[in-house]
Parts: C-alpha cells; structure tokens; sequence
C-alpha cells in the first residue's frame, strides 16, 4: 500500500497503540487523537517523533473534526474498555460510544475522509449461538437492566450507525471484531493482567507450596485469546484488503478453558495452583471462541500460541505492578 494519511482514535491505548506502531513501521503519516483517560502515552515512546499526537476527547465534536481535517482513513478505536467499567461506569461507556461514533461520523463526512475502519467487540453476541462463532451469527442484547452490556450494546449501536451511514459518502466502511487481544501493558482490568497480580499477591504472601486460587466460575468456562502481534498483523490485512461493510473476526481459534489460562499463568510464575470456584458475575458468557475463515481467507494465520504468548505477558505484570494505580 503506498504511504496514506491515518487518523487513530483511541491511538494510546492497547490496540490503537499497536496499530499506530504498525502504520507507521508501514510508511504511513499517522496522527493520534486521544486524551489519556484510559491510554498511556508510554505506550508509544519508541516511535516518539515520527508521529502526531492531538490531545482531545471523542466526545468533542470539534476536536474529532479538527483531527480528522486532511486524513485519508479513520481507524476509530476510541472507547471505554475494561470489564470492570461495564458494571460500574455504564453511562460513561455508553457516552463515549455513542458520541464518539457520531462525532466520527460527521467528522469524516465533513472533511471527505471516505474510508473508515472501525474497531467493535466480541461481546455483541453475548452468549453466542453456536461456537466457534461465525460473524453472521445473530448479536444480541440479553438484558438491558445489566450494566454489563453498556459495553457489547454500545458496540452494536456504533456497528449499526457505521454501517448505514456508510451507505452513503464512503467509499469504504469496515468493521473488525476482536476476541480476546492480550499482551503486555494491555491496562489491568481485563482477565490476564488480574489474574497474574493476584497470581503475584498470593505467591508473594505464600512463598512455597500449592495456592489455593479463587476464580470466577468453576474454571470450565472458555475464550480464545489472540496475542497483540498476531491482532496486529490481522488488523492490517483488514485495513489493507476488507471489503466495504464486511465484518471480520480478528482472534485465534485455540480455545481454552479459563482453568487452564489460570494454570498456564501460574507455572510462568514457576507455582502451581489449586483452583477454588465462585459466583459468575452475571452476564457473563460460558464458551467463546471465533471463526476466523474470512480473515484467514485474507492472509492471516495465527502465529503466537498461547503457551508461548502468555508467560511473558505474566511475568510483565508481575515486574510491573508498581504501575497501576
């Protein structure tokens, strides 16, 4: 692809910071419009200078045109992610969803930005129908009275104005749906990181033996999860190659039980673990898993296995505890 001009919404935070890196080892201009509520500039010191940073909220209508003035694509990731936000914060989840699409939206109308990328979830299907799940499947919505699906029904309501605001005055718009992403400095409250600092907490308390670890569920619950590399390589086949209104899936099709994620986190800590069940937090889904053919039918194969990809992410929140706060 030559060299073309991108706006990334949401360019500090775990997935944007990957796409800016990526873009720009690409060749591409890159300009960023985040404001750090959730991402980290640290994330994105190692290409210091040869990308533009805005400060700015999605939110803000002005700020979105004014990023948007002179780009040639928009990949919109800004959102507000992290389980633990669905439940406590719902309205702020929603705010940011709905707004920022608009703004985003009018923004490329307004400045004839005509292809757009945007980033949604696997939590518009909830609990799906049949696993692994293709992306025709039907999305849904269980319960509106929990607040967990501030965030997959904030996803929904952005895929569905994309998609028919792109009708018309794009040239293109695109959607991927990320199952699972891990790495290092992915933020803490998503599984992995929660799980290595109590992993950390309780091995530091219990120097030796086997842990007694507590988890949500009885531990035969499943996810796939797909390592930021191998996210990033599949997000740009899909900027390179998606077709205008397709959906794919970006994730891995190696399904683990949660039992076994906890495990595999506690032996790159060098301990064993017995598992102690407990209460889902409702809402919560039993078995996910993509279908990722059509991002494979685009290039994409998989390349970082969970036992190879997970240790370190482990051993990174371990190291780096001193950071959350």
């Amino acid at each position: 692809m030559s060299p073309r001009k991108f706006l990334v919404t949401g360019g500090t935070g775990f997935l944007g910071a990957a796409l800016v890196k990526h873009l720009v080892a690409q060749g591409h201009h890159v300009r960023v419009l985040d404001d750090n509520s959730r991402g980290r500039d640290r994330r994105l010191t190692d290409i210091a200078g040869r990308f533009e940073m805005v400060g700015g909220d999605i939110r803000d209508a002005d700020a979105v045109r004014d990023a948007m003035r002179g780009m040639d694509c928009c990949c919109h990731l800004a959102y507000v992610n992290g389980t633990e936000f669905f439940y406590s914060k719902p309205e702020l989840v929603l705010d940011v969803a709905v707004r920022g699409m608009l703004n985003v939206l009018d923004a490329c109308r307004a400045e004839n930005v005509r292809d757009l990328v945007l980033a949604s979830s696997s939590e518009v299907y909830q609990t799906p129908p049949m696993v692994p799940t293709p992306e025709t499947v039907p999305c849904s919505v269980p319960d509106p009275l929990n607040p967990r699906y501030s965030y997959g029904g904030g996803k929904l309501a952005c895929e569905l104005m994309a998609i028919n605001w792109g009708r018309t005055g794009f040239d293109r718009v695109v959607i991927f749906r990320p199952h699972n992403v891990y790495g290092p400095d992915m933020g803490w409250e998503h599984v992995a990181p929660q799980l290595a600092l109590r992993l950390k907490q309780m091995a530091d308390a219990q120097p030796e033996g086997v842990i007694t670890f507590p988890i949500q569920g009885d531990g035969s619950e499943t996810r796939a999860f797909v390592h930021i590399d191998d996210f990033t390589r599949a997000l740009g086949l899909v900027i390179d190659k998606g077709e205008h209104l397709g959906i794919y899936h970006l994730g891995n099709d190696e399904e683990v039980s949660i039992a076994d994620f906890a495990r595999q986190a506690a032996q790159a800590l060098g301990r064993e673990i017995i598992l102690a069940p407990g209460p889902l937090m409702p809402g919560g889904t039993p078995r996910r898993c993509p279908d990722i053919s059509k991002i494979k039918a685009l290039g994409f194969v998989p390349q970082i296995p969970l036992a190879q990809g997970l240790p370190p992410v482990v051993q990174w929140y371990a190291e780096n505890a001193h950071l959350k706060g």
